[in-house]
Parts: structure tokens; C-alpha cells; sequence
């Protein structure tokens, strides 16, 4: 099945994220005929199922309506800013190896075909926070950082004073919220097993976070 839910990308603008969905969906049968529903208006250029099959649904140089309402490093459309994945995942269940595998296999491609970052592989609640919650905390985006396809801070990060954690967490790419929720965003993909208000580790994580890959940095998207 190929989706009809996708127009041109706005502006000339080309693909600097890839954001990583679920689709919360009892199946994915289930979840590419949402996808492929003209009548729902929502789509991704890419559907993984469980089983490690791979689905094409919307050609990479067009824009799908995966991202919705959101920002990430101060900008917006982030449908024309990307390649929308989503992951065939009820929201709760680990995510399955071969899932995994095939996630790999297809970021290599994507950030090598559009010169994306490995900074540049989001998630859905990173750019829509208290809105989306996507790809959630069972994700494991430590894997991907290991095979160089998303990032993860370092493990010496020092603890740093909480009063900074907005200013670096803006640096870093997050939008403008307010803290709890972003804290809340923030620990569900870097800390999701933390609990508490927030401490000289989150504080510390999010700086080294803004050092490496901060908006001001050398490493800012392509």
C-alpha cells in the first residue's frame, strides 16, 4: 500500500530530522491502513513492523503528515523538515529486535542519502512535548547512539547547578515549555527510569547534551 497523504515539501525546504514515532495501534495492518486513509489526513514515509518488514508508504522527498504541531531548534514544519518513521508499537511492549534491526538498517540509509546528523534522529515528544509521547521510554535510543544513528550524553557528565537546565535544554533543541513538562520530556528519553523534581544529574546530562550538540556548537544540523 502506498499512502495519498503527503504534498511537496514548503519553501524548498529538504529533510534535516528523522522523528521517530509509534502508532499505538493494535497492529500493523491496522496501523498502515490509518496511514493510508485519505479521510485521516496522517501519514509517515515509513512503517516497521514487528516482524521486521519495512513499508514505504510515502516517496522520501515529499512531505508526509507525521509531525504535526511542534518545533524543534526554534523551527517549525518539521513535516517539511523530515522523514517521518513509525514504529508498529502499543506504547507499552518492549520494541522487538527485528524491529530494531530494520530501524538500523533504514536510518543508515537516510541519514547517508539526506546528510542528516546522527543529532538529527528525534523522537515525536521531542518536538511536541505534552502533546506526543512517542517513541516513549521503552525505546532504546542508546542502541541507535552506539551504531552512530542518534545520540546519547556521556557517561562522565558532571552534575551542574538545576537553574541552567532550561538555557541548555533551548540550546540543545528542546522548544520553550514550561519545566515540569519539560523535565518530564527531557527524562523520558535520557532518564526515563528518574523520578523526583529536578537534580544536579539532569542538569548535568542536559549540559553536556548542549555542549556537544547545542544549537551555538559546532555540531548544529546540516
Amino acid at each position: 500500500m502506498k499512502s495519498p497523504n503527503f504534498g511537496e515539501r514548503r519553501d524548498g525546504l529538504r529533510p534535516e530530522l528523522v522523528v521517530i514515532h509509534y502508532t499505538a495501534m493494535t497492529s500493523c495492518v491496522a496501523a498502515m491502513r490509518a496511514l493510508c486513509d485519505p479521510a485521516r489526513e496522517v501519514s509517515a514515509h515509513y512503517l516497521i513492523g514487528r516482524d521486521g518488514v519495512s513499508h514505504a508508504l510515502v516517496p522520501e522527498e515529499k512531505r508526509a503528515w507525521h509531525a504535526g504541531a511542534g518545533e524543534w531548534r526554534g523551527r517549525g514544519d518539521i513535516n517539511s523538515r523530515s522523514i517521518g518513521i513509525e514504529l508498529d508499537n502499543d506504547g507499552f511492549s518492549p520494541f522487538s529486535a527485528p524491529q530494531m534491526d530494520a530501524l538500523e538498517e533504514l536510518l543508515e540509509g537516510v541519514l547517508s542519502r539526506w546528510s542528516i546528523p546522527a543529532n538529527g534522529v528525534i523522537g515525536h515528544s521531542d518536538m511536541a512535548p505534552g502533546r506526543k509521547i512517542d517513541p516513549g521510554p521503552r525505546f532504546d535510543w542508546q542502541r541507535l547512539a552506539r551504531r552512530g544513528l542518534s545520540i546519547w550524553p556521556d557517561r562522565a557528565a558532571p552534575k551542574q547547578e538545576p537553574a541552567q537546565f532550561a538555557r541548555d535544554a533551548r540550546a540543545f533543541g528542546y522548544p520553550e515549555i514550561e519545566g515540569d513538562l519539560l523535565l518530564a520530556t527531557f527524562r523520558k528519553r535520557f532518564r526515563p527510569w528518574a523520578k523526583g523534581p529536578l537534580d544536579e544529574t539532569d542538569s548535568g546530562v542536559m549540559k553536556n547534551l548542549a555542549d556537544r550538540f547545542g544549537i551555538d556548537r559546532d555540531h548544529s544540523l546540516a
